[in-house]
């Protein structure tokens, strides 16, 4: 048996995991902000990678520390100024009594929403950024099922490299374990396809012909290379969520949390650079336990190792691939080309 996307191919195959995406596009915007929300709560992590982070409520994540468990993340564009919209997301939250128990009554909650921020100022005009409404109002859109790429949400004023990025999603069954999903914003500053051929890094990671693109032809691979070849801009830092149904530590999830890196190395060339704040937050549900090998000798002592590593092996694999979708998905915004701009015949010579 193979490992295989789940039902909707996004982060919403995770039972309990709801998205939804807030944006706002001309007049002077081109910004957004995203929530992954989970209402019954999940165990959490972070792991931050490049050299520019812009988070909220990070510190409470280490393994060390009170917190346990999560209802929500939030990803924004805005660069710092964007993480006022985590209050909004606080607000929905603590208005359903969602959140920390700190009094005696259900509605005395305190909400923690880890955030985290992508820079995308110059596509909107000085003063357009996310705040609290850009929160609530993602919260209010969250829905499970197939979630909306491309340039929405948190991902809307997203670049990569010299190319328009935006937001991707993948999911990966792992045969008889668990499953992971992942959403992602795409906005590095290193780039996301081979100049020589055109297509993405990650395209090799296709799994059951999900991205739907062939080779594009020599004269689009030779005209793209002058776009490809211009100084970036200073659009960075790729932000995301890694769920999974597995009952995992903190400390477990951190590893998830480490392993979705190596996805982002394989898609963007270079990654986590000191102009990126590349930073992965995971949200553990706890629905199914791992698998406990029975048939192995050791079940204490390795088989729960080998079976977080295949999660983390899931975990990679799916970044790579929400890149890539991220990618294809996006569409020309503020004078960005995207990839489907300068490389039609991906799309027409796709496999049949």
């Amino acid at each position: 048996m193979t490992d295989l996307p789940g039902a909707h191919n996004a982060i919403t195959d995770v039972p309990g995991v709801r998205v939804g995406h807030y944006e706002r596009i001309g007049d002077g915007w081109a910004t957004g902000t995203t929530v992954v929300l989970v209402d019954k709560g999940a165990t959490p992590a972070v792991d931050t990678r490049g050299g520019a982070p812009g988070t909220r409520e990070t510190s409470a994540l280490e393994p060390s520390t009170l917190v346990q468990r999560v209802h929500g993340v939030c990803l924004t564009g805005g660069s710092a100024y964007g993480l006022a919209s985590a209050d909004g997301v606080m607000r929905w939250l603590g208005e359903r009594g969602i959140g920390l128990q700190v009094g005696a009554e259900p509605w005395q909650v305190v909400p923690l929403v880890p955030a985290a921020v992508l820079f995308d100022l110059p596509l909107s005009d000085w003063g357009n950024r996310p705040d609290a409404h850009f929160g609530y109002a993602a919260c209010e859109a969250a829905a499970d099922g197939l979630v909306a790429m491309g340039c929405v949400g948190a991902g809307t004023g997203a670049t990569a490299g010299v190319l328009k990025g935006g937001i991707g999603t993948a999911s990966t069954v792992v045969t008889d374990s668990c499953t992971v999903g992942v959403l992602l914003a795409m906005n590095a500053c290193g780039e996301t396809v081979d100049q020589n051929t055109g297509l993405p890094w990650g395209a090799s990671s296709e799994v059951n012909g999900e991205f739907g693109i062939g080779a594009p032809n020599a004269g689009e691979v030779a005209a793209a290379r002058e776009c490809l070849s211009a100084k970036p801009e200073p659009l960075n830092t790729t932000i995301g969520v890694v769920a999974t149904d597995a009952a995992l530590s903190k400390a477990e999830c951190q590893r998830l949390a480490i392993a979705a890196h190596d996805g982002l190395a394989r898609a963007v060339r270079p990654a986590h650079t000191m102009y990126d704040g590349d930073t992965f937050f995971v949200l553990a549900t706890g629905g199914r336990e791992l698998p406990t090998g029975s048939g192995h000798r050791y079940r204490t002592t390795e088989t729960r190792p080998r079976e977080l590593d295949r999660l983390c092996v899931a975990a990679a694999d799916a970044v790579t691939r929400a890149v890539v979708h991220a990618m294809l998905a996006a569409v020309t915004i503020s004078g960005k080309p995207a990839y489907r701009d300068l490389y039609p015949s991906a799309f027409r010579s796709a496999p049949k």
